[in-house]
Order: structure tokens, then C-alpha cells, then sequence
């Protein structure tokens, strides 16, 4: 079952075209990262899965029907965004941030309600940021509000959640911490988690399917494990590597061929000393 289908879709900004004539299906209840080059139409591709691009031709199908036909609240009833790098306004509480998720929800018939509260409550427990609620945004660590940002996409209640590289300007702890948080809410809600990684390596850890965008369409898609090899990161990234599965979790992890100090070089250079 797919919870997001593109058809013939392409996609550019002003006179270049950045995605052609692409066919994708996202498949529902797993978590997909789009991988690729700098400039390959990753992000692109995420926005106009969120209606935030309007193609020059094709469609984008959400649930199979189509999302230009879709009122922007239908469409945040059933698909949030995160998009890279968010700011919130000076001094907005994380309680104020994530109650802004049931906005779709809202209207002048039905005002806040009980099932507003309770979705708010439980998106702060989910994301471990009932303690920090009355803090303002702009205080917190970058884990912190990224968490806070996520905590905000959950509010909605949407199945679907799309997320432009998440981890962007995070120390590796704090990459953990986020990729660990969607992974769970893919294996505990079932959620659909659609982002965009640079990282490779973390990618290949907890995606369940890859989609490699290169040359305006999608190279190859499908497990890590199946598609993720020396010769696609040859020709996706134009870089010599070396794929060995990861020591603890078994995933293609990509070992690049550039320069670098050995062991034995700095061993010796130790001696000299």
C-alpha cells in the first residue's frame, strides 16, 4: 500500500527543471529517506509532496487521491511538514509551538477541545518535552528544538510525516536523539516518515527504503540493503567508497576513499615524537 504516488511528475524552478517525468511510490507505515547529491532535487521533491511546489506537469497522489485537488486543511489532516531549518518567533513557549499543530483542526464552529488538549499533551510526552512546555523555543539546545518542532508535526495527527534534513546543524548526539524518536514513532504508531539525509551511513540505519535521486529522476529505490553498494555511490555521489556492513546493526555502512592519517602512519609519527 503507498501512502504518497507521483505521476509523471516535474518539477523547476523558474526555467530549470530540477525533477523529470518521475514515477515514485512511498510505501506506507515505513520510514523512506531520500538521498543524493547537493542540488539533486531531494528537498524539491519533499516540498511538492507537501503541495508546497506546484508541478509544471504530472500529479502528486496522497492516499490515491489527488493533492492539488485537496483543501490545505484536508491536506494537514493527513500530511504534516517539517521543513529544514524552522524559526519561531521571539519568546514563543514550546506549549505555544506544538498547540499550533491543531490549527487544521480549528475552526469557527468548533473552537479548542478536549481532543485538542489531549493531542498536544501527548505529542509533548512523545517527544520528552512535557518538562520543557513553558520554556520559550528560542532558549533550547538544537536537540531540544528540533524535538519541540517535531512535537508540533504529531499535534496534527497526521499518519504521514515529511521532514527536510532534520538533522542538519545537530551534533551527533542530538542526531541520535531525533532519528531515534522518528524511528520510534514508525514502529510504535505506525507512522509514515518521509526526510531527507545527508548522512548515508544513518540513512542506511533507519530507513526501511531509500530512494537515490540523480540526473532529475530517481536512480534507484528500495531496502538499504539491496540498493546501497559502491557502484551507487560511484555514480550518485562521484565518489570512490568502500561498503562494508555496519558492526552492530548490520547496514550498509559507506567508508570513503579519500585521504586520511592510517593507524600505522600516526603510530609512527607517536614514535618520532
Amino acid at each position: 500500500m503507498k501512502s504518497i504516488e507521483t505521476k509523471s511528475l516535474t518539477l523547476s524552478y523558474g526555467e530549470q527543471p530540477i525533477i523529470e517525468n518521475l514515477d515514485l511510490s512511498i510505501p506506507k507505515g515505513q520510514i523512506t529517506v531520500l538521498i543524493g547529491g547537493n542540488g539533486s532535487g531531494k528537498s524539491t521533491l519533499l516540498r511538492s509532496m507537501a503541495r508546497l511546489l506546484k508541478p509544471d506537469d504530472g500529479a502528486v497522489l496522497l492516499e490515491g487521491a489527488p493533492i492539488a485537488k485537496m483543501s490545505t486543511k484536508d491536506v494537514a489532516k493527513q500530511l504534516a511538514i517539517l521543513p529544514q531549518g524552522p524559526t519561531a518567533p521571539e519568546g514563543l513557549t514550546v506549549l505555544q509551538l506544538v498547540k499550533q499543530g491543531r490549527y487544521p483542526h480549528q475552526s469557527w464552529l468548533k473552537q479548542w477541545s478536549e481532543e485538542d488538549e489531549r493531542m498536544v499533551r501527548r505529542a509533548l510526552k512523545a517527544t520528552g518535552m512535557d518538562d520543557l512546555a513553558e520554556r520559550a523555543v528560542d532558549s533550547l539546545s538544537g536537540g531540544q528544538r528540533q524535538r519541540a518542532w517535531i512535537a508540533m508535526t504529531l499535534a496534527q495527527g497526521t499518519k504521514t510525516i515529511l521532514l527536510d534534513e532534520p538533522t542538519t546543524y545537530l551534533d551527533l548526539t542530538h542526531q541520535i536523539e531525533v532519528l531515534d524518536l522518528l524511528f520510534e514513532l514508525n514502529e510504535l504508531e505506525n507512522r509514515t516518515i518521509v526526510m531527507v539525509l545527508h548522512d548515508i551511513n544513518l540513512a542506511c540505519r533507519y530507513a526501511h527504503h531509500i530512494v537515490a535521486v540523480k540526473d532529475k529522476t530517481v536512480y534507484a529505490s528500495g531496502s538499504p540493503e539491496h540498493i546501497v553498494n559502491e557502484h551507487l555511490i560511484r555514480h550518485v555521489f562521484d565518489m570512490e567508497c568502500r561498503v562494508v556492513p555496519d558492526p552492530i546493526f548490520g547496514t550498509p555502512t559507506c567508508i570513503p576513499l579519500g585521504r586520511g592519517r592510517s593507524v600505522a602512519s600516526g603510530a609512527k609519527a607517536g614514535v618520532s615524537a
